[in-house]
């Protein structure tokens, strides 16, 4: 998830493609900025699962101020909106929710996976005050009445979700197998993940994700909460690449099967 920009980040305002190699370029502050955006973005597939994450040139998923929001642009928040509007739901971890708040998006659902329905201060209400469906807090069977009780009268519904028998399943949480099953039996069958570093690690591994969209940041942070944590390589291809004339880069990564 993406906020406000590093302290000493050059906000970007022209946006080059370089792969393809077209060496297109949009000026972000221009109105056809966010369909040239949503072109590149757009998915023809009734049904996948991407995840959209930002990192540091070091690996690391988070700021000095501990979330992603230091270390993101505003075109990265322009990809992101590209990204949620492709998008029949966003699954996020419930760290990320206490760690960074949380905006329902404008169109997709909010799926949000705990085991405590602990939140935070993260607000599950939309930030210009219309209705939206309310979040989904996808958590085990057994966990369910606690994170009932943990969410009280937060907009919010509580779901259920049984085990699979995944293999490399954790017993402790749910596993992104399960996961993507639940959500698609709601008919939510574009799904995007936006982490944190753990959730979107787990995704990655279990082979669920078509689809990776990077942001890298041109910045040297300490890794607390590395990018991905991968214990074996995942093979990909670069789909597209985007750079911006503050330095950052944005890729998509086709995952190989």
């Amino acid at each position: 998830m993406s906020g406000s920009v590093h302290a000493s980040a050059p906000a970007g305002r022209w946006v080059t493609e370089v792969i393809p190699s077209s060496f297109e370029r949009v000026d972000t502050t221009d109105d056809s900025a966010a369909e040239w955006m949503s072109r590149r973005y757009r998915r023809a597939e009734r049904a996948f699962v991407r995840l959209n994450m930002v990192t540091t040139l070091t690996g690391s998923s988070t700021g000095a101020d501990g979330s992603s929001t230091s270390i993101s642009s505003r075109v990265d928040r322009m990809i992101l909106g590209a990204i949620r509007r492709e998008a029949d739901v966003v699954v996020v971890g419930a760290e990320t929710v206490r760690a960074e708040g949380s905006v329902l998006p404008k169109t997709a659902r909010l799926a949000i996976v705990t085991a405590t329905g602990d939140l935070g201060d993260g607000s599950l209400r939309r930030r210009d005050g219309r209705e939206a469906p309310p979040a989904l807090l996808l958590c085990r069977p057994e966990h369910a009445d606690r994170v009932t009780a943990a969410v009280g009268d937060a907009p919010a519904e509580v779901v259920a979700v049984p085990s699979s028998g995944a293999p490399g399943e954790d017993a402790t949480r749910l596993h992104p197998v399960d996961v993507v099953r639940a959500l698609q039996a709601r008919g939510l069958r574009r799904i995007v993940c936006e982490g944190g570093a753990g959730l979107a690690t787990q995704f990655v591994a279990s082979g669920m994700v078509d689809e990776v969209c990077v942001t890298v940041s041109p910045f040297l942070e300490p890794v607390h909460h590395p990018f991905l944590s991968l214990a074996a390589s995942v093979p990909s291809e670069v789909a597209g690449m985007l750079v911006d004339d503050a330095g950052f880069s944005y890729r998509r990564l086709t995952i190989r099967r």
